[in-house]
């Protein structure tokens, strides 16, 4: 009897032991990404696997550090992707976003549709 309450109590306590790890794979489940872009400058910020839409962006604007720069892309669970136009005097950026990373490039490359795109920043919350 002594033996099944000693086995009882370490199953209960291996359970307590892993919930907190079980609660951090709920909270990357929701991870939060954005990429912000100063159009003009073509300076950039980007952030993966904030908890909230709203930090990421937040984190995006503040890594652009300029007070013109803007979110272009936000996303939940997945990749995003700007490319722009890498012609001099070009400005056109295309943002997207995939399951993958590869996805989102070929996205974006596509809106792009010029033989001199490419890639400025990605970021995955995965």
């Amino acid at each position: 009897m002594r033996i099944a309450v000693l086995y009882l109590g370490l199953i209960a306590a291996l359970a307590c032991a892993t919930e907190p790890a079980l609660a951090r794979v709920v909270a990357k489940k929701g991870a939060n990404g954005a990429i912000a872009l100063q159009r003009e400058t073509g300076q950039f910020g980007y952030t993966a696997d904030a908890l909230t839409s709203r930090a990421a962006k937040i984190e995006a604007l503040n890594q652009c550090a300029d007070a013109r720069c803007e979110v272009v892309l936000s996303f939940s669970n997945a990749c995003g992707v700007l490319a722009r136009q890498a012609a001099r005097g070009a400005k056109g950026y295309f943002p997207a976003t995939g399951a993958t990373r590869q996805e989102a490039e070929a996205k974006a490359l596509r809106l792009c549709a010029a033989r001199d795109c490419e890639v400025l920043a990605w970021a995955c919350t995965r």
